[in-house]
């Protein structure tokens, strides 16, 4: 028997390759399915913040083409790298099947990564950027989603959710505020002082002036510097110091390189007949494009109209560029540059007809840097450390006297290993304490090392600003000290304003040199106690230091590491810790010099002294019988140990000290220093919005939030008399320094003598 059979055919599978390709090929089609009104209107806020990260970028790094031009290059290319991540990890997450809006997490993943590399790009570390990508990030989006739901009339759940981000950003704000015991804008020190009987050195002189520009004429960016420049410069040629660093883009930039660096100047000099001293004000390393000589006209037009030439030297193509790094041996070429303006000058004053002929006081020079350049005019003066044997160092100083440098909040780094050394130049710094930029008072070390011959009417003198910060001595330089986006992150709460901060240098600056170039005395006295102009200073806590040739030294703790020696004396303690340690800066990196660190662990009601103690006969060098009282240099140390502990009590930073003398009959007088100046408690400064940033941002430059900042004292014998009037000065043999208050620490440097006769050396 036989069976018929029906074959059914089965049906055929197409290849796995196949299925596969054609489940891709859905799932891309279909990769914005889930991106709805809602999610493509929040992508707005995505697209903000990468458009604010790219525009602090680049604003940070400018091409030179202008802030428009940047801006709008910040918006096209933060536009097409969002779309094309966005795009690319959109179609990623569709080929999973995650059904999320995947062009929206796409462009939040791309938006978390930009935001984190420019970040970390600038310095941050990858922690600090990593959770301020995430806020940034979750803000972006949050934003955007508010924006989605009003769009989508979910009006209550839009503002409720606008109104939740504003209020967080507030709360974000709150960090910068002053900590205890710090000195507040209202900080005034000691005693009443009588103000000088001198007019404001920061209003405007007699003299009427005139600006205009010199130039090598080869500027491609500034008309001043080419077409209308009054006077024809030379370029010179920088290859002996420069052979490496200069780059292609920057030749095309300036239209020059290292060979033919124009000799550039803005000048401002009084009408008439007669010659003046002349004034060259340098800049510091800002960002190249952003040009940076302007910024001291504030300076140059107020010393003019008083009788000084002022010029503001052009070094921008020696400063930093993001596109093209800076020159090599830049500090030197800098200095080096100062030179060359002044053998320039020289050349031109020579030149009849020239609006320098017969004009410059070659006896009567000052050099003013700020940053960098404060460095760079102290190199000038010092300049045969460095130059000797080129021959612009002898045409300058056969014909120029630098009489008096001004450092305003300058670097002080080694150069060929070697730093400058002032010998009678008077020396004037001036620092901020909420300087983000250079955040050390480097300012302080090349005070200690500048040095007066007995009887020499030059002097040191340095102030140290609680409120002011880095860029606001150049008023083109913006209001922060850190360029974008790292910038962003300093807190800015309590800065004092740029214009307040000028006045402190247009009082300072123009006050130094009429002492120093037109031998006015009625200015010296601020210098010696910054009190005595207060009238013209705005309110903020000031620290000063003096030192001239009237001054004689009994110890300034350098000599050796014995505490037991004190110059030519001997020292002793008692209830007091007591130690010869290094003065040190925010980075815990020494200033070069030693002090005393004193304190007192007495029992309340014991005393507690730190004695210096000489031989009448020794005591020839400290010619007492011609001084006029005691001068010392004092660091309130207070707050160290409350750091430590994480405390810092407002009762602990005001240290109790007194001070007595005693002569060879054993007739002592002892004086409250607080009679004479309290000892204010040191500026506290928190450079970031968050204290957590502080060592998180430029590579951990942020150190301890102080340093030891030093204030002078003089103590008039005749202080002394009034409270022993048999006392004898002349006849001293002993100095006792007491603190009252168990716990109070303070730091002793430059212990002398002050007073008698003195006369320019010069």
């Amino acid at each position: 028997m036989g069976m018929d059979l029906e074959l059914v055919p089965v049906p055929h599978k197409p290849r796995l390759h196949k299925r596969i390709s054609a489940v891709i090929g859905q799932r891309i089609r279909e990769t914005y399915r889930y991106d709805t009104t809602l999610w493509r209107t929040a992508l707005a806020g995505l697209w903000t913040l990468s458009f604010l990260t790219f525009t602090a970028t680049i604003l940070g790094m400018p091409t030179g083409l202008g802030i428009p031009a940047d801006i709008a290059l910040a918006a096209v290319v933060g536009t097409i790298l969002l779309a094309a991540a966005g795009h690319l990890i959109a179609l990623l997450i569709a080929m999973t099947g995650l059904r999320i809006p995947r062009l929206f997490a796409g462009c939040l993943l791309s938006d978390l990564f930009i935001v984190w590399f420019v970040l970390y790009g600038a310095n941050m570390d990858w922690v600090a950027s990593t959770v301020i990508a995430v806020l940034c990030t979750a803000l972006g989006a949050l934003s955007g989603i508010a924006l989605g739901l009003l769009r989508n009339k979910r009006v209550a759940a839009g503002l409720l959710l606008a109104s939740a981000l504003m209020l967080s950003q507030l709360a974000l704000a709150g960090g910068g505020q002053n900590k205890p015991g710090d000195p507040g804008a209202d900080a005034v020190s000691g005693s009443i002082v009588k103000p000088l009987a001198a007019s404001n050195p920061a209003e405007p002189g007699p003299y009427a002036y005139d600006s205009f520009t010199y130039a090598s004429g080869n500027d491609l960016h500034r008309k001043e510097y080419r077409s209308d420049a009054a006077l024809l410069s030379s370029p010179v040629d920088a290859s002996a110091y420069i052979q490496k660093g200069w780059p292609k883009l920057r030749s095309l930039f300036w239209g020059f390189d290292y060979h033919a660096l124009p000799l550039n100047g803005r000048v401002w000099m009084p009408e008439g007949e007669g010659s003046h001293p002349l004034v060259l004000i340098v800049h510091g390393n800002h960002m190249m494009e952003d040009y940076s000589d302007g910024g001291y006209a504030y300076l140059g037009e107020l010393l003019a109209s008083r009788g000084f030439i002022a010029v503001s030297l052009d070094e921008n193509f020696l400063n930093y560029s993001a596109w093209t790094g800076i020159p090599d041996n830049d500090f030197t070429v800098r200095a080096w540059l100062i030179l060359k303006h002044m053998e320039q000058l020289a050349a031109f004053s020579d030149q009849p007809g020239n609006p320098f002929y017969g004009k410059i006081d070659f006896s009567k020079t000052a050099l003013l840097g700020h940053s960098r350049g404060g460095q760079a005019v102290a190199m000038a003066a010092d300049s045969g450390r460095w130059f000797k044997d080129d021959p612009v160092w002898k045409t300058v100083t056969d014909r120029f006297q630098i009489s008096s440098v001004i450092a305003l909040a300058p670097t002080d780094k080694a150069i060929d290993g070697q730093q400058a050394k002032l010998k009678d130049i008077s020396y004037l710094t001036l620092q901020g304490a909420r300087d983000g930029d250079v955040h050390d008072f480097y300012g302080d070390r090349q005070y200690i090392r500048s040095s007066y011959s007995e009887g020499s009417a030059d002097f040191k003198s340095s102030l140290y600003i609680a409120d002011a910060n880095h860029s606001q001595f150049n008023s083109d330089w913006g209001l922060r000290d850190q360029s974008l986006p790292t910038g962003l992150f300093l807190d800015r709460s309590l800065i004092m304003d740029g214009t307040g901060q000028r006045q402190i240098t247009k009082v300072y600056v123009s006050a130094f040199l009429e002492t120093t170039l037109l031998g006015k005395d009625e200015y010296r006295g601020l210098f010696r106690d910054y009190r005595s102009g207060l009238q013209w200073l705005p309110d903020t806590a000031y620290y000063s230091r003096f030192q001239g040739g009237d001054y004689r030294t009994l110890v300034n703790f350098d000599e050796d590491r014995n505490k037991y020696t004190a110059g030519i004396g001997t020292a002793s303690a008692q209830g007091m810790a007591w130690t010869e340690e290094l003065a040190k800066d925010r980075e815990d990196k020494s200033k070069t010099t030693y002090g005393v660190v004193l304190k007192r662990t007495a029992e309340k009601g014991d005393e507690a002294y730190y004695r210096i103690k000489w031989k009448e006969e020794d005591a020839t060098s400290l010619d007492l019988p011609e001084a006029e009282g005691l001068s010392f240099a004092l660091a309130n140390r207070n707050a160290d140990d409350d750091e430590e502990d994480g405390e810092n009590e407002e009762s602990s930073l005001a240290p109790e000290v007194e001070v007595e003398l005693t002569d060879s009959n054993d007739t002592s007088a002892r004086l409250p220093l607080s009679e004479i100046m309290d000892v204010l408690p040191l500026p506290h400064t928190q450079f970031t919005l968050l204290p957590w940033l502080e060592e998180r941002v430029s590579d951990g430059k942020y150190g301890d939030p102080t340093e030891a900042v030093f204030q002078t004292y003089e103590l008039p014998f005749e202080r002394f008399q009034e409270v022993e009037p048999a006392l004898e000065p002349e006849n001293l043999t002993e100095i006792t320094f007491y603190l009252e208050e168990k716990g109070d620490k303070i730091m002793l440097d430059d212990i002398g003598f002050y007073g008698g006769n003195t006369e320019n050396v010069r």
